[in-house]
């Protein structure tokens, strides 16, 4: 199977490859691989900045809880409601990050199946042909 970083990088290189085996049918699967690997990696890209910001706003939760217990009445209302606004960003991210994580496991998927039937690179010293016909005698 080839190395996805070398199919991102060499997409016309791994298309005359195909051409080269007469497989022209599987040309247009060098294009899905790029669309479906960009799309998985967006969404791996966005979930980790939705798992940076959780991380941020639990982190800001901690010193709230603190000044709540310090706090009076009138105080207490806003600081509880910022810890109410916080723990509902951090839900709503939650959420979002479980549907990327679903999109990008099913994007990975399709991707693993399409570099399955994407031939190898033909080593330089293999003639080219349609059948072993071709094959050089040694």
């Amino acid at each position: 199977m080839i190395d996805i970083r070398f199919l991102r990088e060499n997409p016309d290189a791994v298309r005359e490859n195909i051409r080269k085996k007469f497989q022209d049918e599987k040309l247009s699967l060098v294009d899905e691989a790029i669309r479906l690997d960009a799309e998985k990696r967006a969404a791996q890209q966005e979930c980790e900045q939705l798992k940076a910001a959780r991380n941020k706003l639990s982190k800001a939760n901690g010193p709230l809880y603190g000044q709540l217990k310090k706090a009076d009445e009138a105080q207490r209302a806003e600081i509880q409601k910022q810890i109410e606004e916080n723990n509902a960003k951090v839900k709503a991210d939650d959420d979002r990050r479980a549907e990327l994580e679903k999109k990008q496991a099913e994007a990975e998927d399709k991707l693993r199946e399409i570099m399955y039937v994407i031939p190898n690179i033909i080593d330089p010293s293999v003639p080219i042909g349609p059948d072993d016909s071709h094959n050089v005698e040694v």
